[in-house]
């Protein structure tokens, strides 16, 4: 079943978000960042394809290709969970924003003229054929349809050329001027975010349905009351940790050693008790791997190069795995 919130099903509301944001997006980074035409130094030129025509063909091909198959990202959302096993519930909503934002550096860039080739060849085909109400399987397309594909294509593969030597730049951009600036912060958030998930997750261990119950999401109804204590709990501990850390308190490091032994402790204890009582149960002991991995680095190693590898690989390793998973069940879903 879908999730809903107060009737409002959260993967539609996702989409519907995506579908506004993405244009915007696009057109923030092809106005910030400072590109330059490399076939022309002309700054009116460089005006109108730079900033007004490249981002219009893009936002135009991401609109497209998002509501075209709009069902499809609405349901790959919905069977994420059912298909992702190497990732703990608990931890799932930091993955998640990691592995967006990996995606918006990396993929989102590189991918964006190959939708929007894509997207203005499909364009075509739809206004050339729209009146044709049956399709057989031996049914071919026209030779005018297909001239009308690669015309629409065009545009796009216009846009691509005038840009394609400046993704370098926006790599740059978006590495030194974004990745990079943020990172510290991004470790504090992901720290402290980690050792509250792992303090309610030991806390868990001494209820009756356990963690291990609640990673497979089939507690029973009369302990939920408690799963949503210790979620709040989770909140307040994630501030008050968050805090500590912005402002350099010593004493977050003895915090951050009791998350990191909590982990540890809740992925095996979720391993053994999982097995003994459910079968076919995902123990999700790699999702508690990286994140042992992810706050050992900060507590165990006294070393800043080896500590700082040792984060970014985790935070890489997890985005990959994520959207390794989101471009599979995209694939699948109906």
């Amino acid at each position: 079943m879908p999730k809903e919130i107060k009737g409002i099903i959260v993967s539609r509301l996702i989409v519907l978000f995506s579908i506004i944001l993405v244009p915007l997006v696009i057109f923030l980074i092809y106005n910030f960042v400072n590109f330059d035409l490399w076939y022309s130094i002309d700054p009116v030129l460089t005006l109108i394809i730079i900033k007004i025509i490249c981002p219009f063909i893009f936002s135009i091909s991401w609109l497209f290709f998002l509501i075209l198959f709009i069902n499809r990202f609405a349901n790959t959302l919905d069977d994420f969970d059912k298909v992702i096993s190497v990732v703990p519930s608990r931890l799932k909503f930091f993955y998640g924003i990691n592995a967006v934002y990996i995606m918006a550096i990396f993929i989102f860039p590189a991918i964006t003229p190959v939708i929007s080739i894509l997207s203005f060849a499909s364009m075509a085909w739809r206004l050339t054929t729209f009146r044709k109400k049956v399709w057989d399987e031996d049914t071919k397309t026209s030779t005018f349809t297909w001239i009308m594909m690669v015309l629409a294509s065009i545009i796009p593969i216009f846009c691509t050329v005038s840009v394609i030597p400046q993704f370098f730049v926006l790599a740059d951009f978006l590495w030194n001027d974004l990745w990079v600036p943020l990172l510290p912060y991004l470790f504090k958030i992901s720290y402290s975010l980690f050792t509250s998930l792992a303090i309610g997750s030991f806390i868990l261990l001494f209820y009756n349905s356990g963690i291990s119950e609640y990673e497979q999401f089939w507690a029973e109804t009369s302990k939920k009351h408690r799963i949503w204590n210790i979620k709040i709990l989770e909140i307040i501990l994630f501030a008050f940790f968050l805090y500590l850390d912005l402002l350099e308190f010593e004493i977050i490091s003895l915090f951050y050693i009791v998350g990191f032994i909590f982990i540890i402790i809740t992925s095996f204890v979720n391993f053994v008790q999982g097995k003994s009582k459910v079968k076919g149960f995902k123990s999700h002991l790699f999702g508690y791997l990286i994140a042992a991995v992810f706050i050992g680095s900060n507590v165990l190693f006294t070393t800043e190069i080896i500590s700082e590898l040792l984060r970014v690989w985790s935070l890489l390793i997890s985005a990959i795995l994520y959207i390794i998973v989101f471009f599979y069940t995209f694939l699948q879903a109906e």
